[in-house]
């Protein structure tokens, strides 16, 4: 198994209202989704406690998607490899591919196309996510400038970042909210190859304590493979 290292992040409380810039239309390969960066938006935080992972963990006390992984490709996922772009991740068995515009690769649950995961680049000069900044203001950009639209209330649940064979990768939980709907995922980013990657996996927020844990294996698998 590869050496790892981790951090986590519980956030719990409340944040004063923040307000967007414009939207670098060239992120995410100009991404389009429900998640569209646009001008203004209240952004709810927790405060903050913090936990080290040693780099030698028992398997006992790993996540139960870091436990499922460490075993190799989990019951009921598929790997998917683009050995062009320089990443893999799994994704549930049962999901299908689809086109999701200004996305490198997709795939959605047969039934549920709000359930999903998504993967997108851009370039990049920096060669690791902590030459971008402190990694909570990285993750606090991304969800106001990038992730949100102006009716939506973006909440971060949980950060972590873990170290996996040299290379930076941070995972987030967050959800957003308007007064008619609400969407929870998780969203992974790392640099590599000259590239930014963001990976996110998510679904309804009325389905979500149903499929966390499946969709956290999801956000757990991704890697940056060297091209």
């Amino acid at each position: 198994m590869a050496a790892t290292s981790s951090i986590s992040l519980s956030i719990t409380g409340d944040l004063p209202r923040l307000h967007h810039k414009a939207e670098n239309r060239n992120f995410a390969r100009n991404a389009s989704s429900s998640e569209e960066p646009q001008s203004s938006t209240n952004f709810t935080k927790r405060g903050i406690i913090l936990t080290a992972g040693a780099a030698a963990l028992s398997m006992a006390s790993l996540p139960l998607s870091r436990r499922a992984l460490a075993e190799g490709k989990p019951v009921r996922y598929e790997a998917f490899v683009d050995k062009v772009d320089g990443y893999s991740y799994y994704y549930p068995s049962d999901w299908r591919d689809f086109d999701f515009i200004g996305h490198d690769s997709a795939f959605k649950d047969r039934y549920l196309q709000l359930q999903n995961v998504r993967l997108s680049f851009i370039p990049t000069d920096k060669t690791d996510i902590h030459d971008l900044g402190p990694i909570q203001e990285v993750v606090e950009n991304l969800l106001r400038n990038v992730f949100s639209a102006p009716t939506q209330v973006p909440t971060i649940l949980s950060l972590e970042e873990r170290n996996i064979d040299g290379r930076s990768y941070c995972t987030f939980e967050y959800i957003l909210t308007n007064k008619n709907f609400s969407r929870a995922a998780f969203a992974t980013i790392a640099i590599g190859n000259g590239r930014y990657y963001t990976l996110i996996v998510g679904a309804n927020e009325r389905r979500w304590s149903r499929v966390r844990d499946q969709l956290k294996v999801v956000a757990d698998s991704f890697k940056v493979l060297d091209i």
